[in-house]
């Protein structure tokens, strides 16, 4: 009796090539003013990293130097022998800089899907150097992949690539990840390119967001505009009339929770935070952590410690509020307004407060980029965070303080506003930034939270950063992107509301 064939081997994994508008390096000049690039840190080059080993991949984007197309190659390929897969660029001129970076990507999609269309200028000339700037991001791509590729689209700047590659003749899945937050109709309806843009990002296999509400917002705005396509499976599916399916879903990214865990434990951080107090002795440490950018409510902050210094007096000399600032676009004129907003605010509370001959001064500015082991040093030093950001997609600065508060007294206050809150809603202070006297409430009630409360509330946020990492995140995606049917399509758990609340929702938010 013949023994049946052996099954066929499994096909070897598609290789991952991952789009995004800035590649994963640092360019700098060395003392010969010849460019120099070398990879850069952050949690999606430390998730990808592996992949893109494994299955030879390349990452596509553009370095940041405008019009030095060769230099710039010549410069990559020291930085891809370190990285351990392709470098390749996009060459951008100081005109698609203007127009496509500093113009539609954050002077049109920025504020507008951060629900600030107030701050939006919706120049038609910047609609067309977006359009320009992804068809040259499209030829870049076309030239380094294969028909067995998977290509991995990254964020705003790059919404209409898939159509791009869709022309260009490309059959590869290609799947895009929003890192942003997707607005509500009412605002999405205020983008003069709504139409297009919506079906641009149905030429993706898999479109992912943040949160389940990024979500409901997307298929909202299809159900509202795009009448022809069909939404199933509690909107996990889009049918389109050609045939094709659109899978959506919701990810929310994560860190390298371990990795933070680790480096706040070791000797360096350690002596760094015994330091810190020694500098600041007897004093509960309130720490911000945000990029210069409007959207992170830091004016706002601001004025909710001086709320909470003037509603509390007895917590005046006992808190110092440590707010970083990361330079960003400083060169954009409302950046250098808001720069120089939140110095008046710093000075102005600081001048309101400081005593003559005292060694209290209620706030702490930082004005710079800090390495990642002093960054982790305030994490781990300060005993409360305050991430209260006006919109955010997800907010890794919460996070991060999680991960590193492995002493376990710490408390987040974060804003209600941020994607980070639909996973710790059940470990951190929810505020509504907008509104001071509820924020200096939150910081004055973290002041006198019993230690067995702040330990309990921590436990449950570092378990729910451990458990959802930038791994996880990865890996979800990607399973989702190659799952054959639906009932294969990850959501986390706590993302699935019940059949009740589904229910509810959509006859009350969904209704035509």
């Amino acid at each position: 009796m013949l023994e049946p064939p052996p099954p066929p081997p499994p096909p070897p994994p598609r290789r991952l090539v991952v789009v995004s508008n800035r590649l994963p390096l640092v360019l700098t000049r060395d003392a010969d003013g010849r460019l120099v690039g070398r990879p850069s840190g952050g949690g999606l080059v430390t998730a990808l990293l592996p992949v893109l080993r494994d299955r030879g991949g390349v990452w596509i984007g553009w370095p940041g130097i405008v019009d030095h197309d060769d230099e710039v190659k010549a410069a990559l390929v020291g930085a891809a022998e370190t990285a351990g897969y392709r470098l390749a660029p996009v060459a951008l001129s100081a005109q698609d800089e203007a127009g496509f970076y500093f113009g539609f990507s954050n002077e049109v999609l920025w504020p507008l899907f951060h629900d600030l269309q107030s701050l939006c200028n919706f120049d038609p000339a910047y609609w067309r150097s977006y359009c320009d700037a992804n068809h040259k991001y499209a030829q870049v791509v076309v030239a380094e992949t294969a028909a067995d590729d998977f290509i991995w689209v990254h964020d705003y700047h790059l919404l209409p690539l898939a159509s791009e590659l869709r022309r260009a003749g490309v059959t590869a899945p290609v799947a895009f990840f929003l890192h942003t937050p997707f607005p509500p109709l009412d605002i999405y309806l205020k983008l003069p390119w709504r139409f297009a843009l919506l079906r641009a990002l149905l030429d993706y296999d898999l479109i992912g967001f943040q949160t389940l509400r990024d979500q409901r917002n997307f298929t909202q705005c299809l159900r509202a505009l795009l009448r022809e396509v069909r939404l199933t499976n509690r909107a996990g599916m889009a049918h389109l009339p050609d045939g094709r399916d659109v899978r959506i879903g919701a990810f929310p990214i994560g860190i390298d929770a371990n990795a933070f865990q680790r480096q706040a434990s070791s000797p360096t951080v350690q002596a760094a935070v015994d330091a810190m107090h020694a500098e600041l002795p007897n004093r509960e440490l309130i720490l911000g952590v945000d990029r210069l950018d409007y959207t992170k409510g830091i004016p706002l902050r601001l004025e909710a410690f001086r709320t909470t210094l003037r509603r509390h007096p007895e917590l005046q000399k006992r808190i110092t509020l440590i707010q970083v600032v990361v330079p960003s676009r400083d060169d954009i004129p409302e950046y250098r307004d808001l720069k120089t907003r939140i110095e008046q605010l710093v000075g102005e509370i600081n001048g309101e407060f400081t005593r003559p001959g005292g060694r209290w001064v209620p706030i702490h500015y930082i004005y710079r980029a800090l390495d990642r082991l002093d960054l982790i040093a305030y994490y781990r030093a300060a005993r409360i965070a305050l991430v209260t950001p006006l919109k955010d997609g997800m907010n890794l600065v919460a996070k991060e303080f999680c991960a590193c508060s492995v002493d376990e007294d710490g408390v987040l206050i974060l804003s209600e506003f941020a994607g980070a809150a639909a996973q710790l809603q059940h470990g951190a202070l929810l505020v509504n930034p907008y509104d001071l006297e509820g924020t200096a409430d939150a910081i004055y009630r973290a002041c006198n939270m019993p230690q067995s409360e702040r330990q309990a509330r921590m436990r449950v946020l570092r378990r729910a950063v451990s458990r959802q990492d930038v791994f996880r995140w990865v890996n979800s995606f990607l399973e989702a992107a190659i799952a054959s049917d639906l009932d294969a399509f990850p959501l986390p758990d706590d993302y699935l509301p019940s059949a009740e609340a589904e229910t509810a929702y959509w006859q009350t938010e969904f209704a035509e």
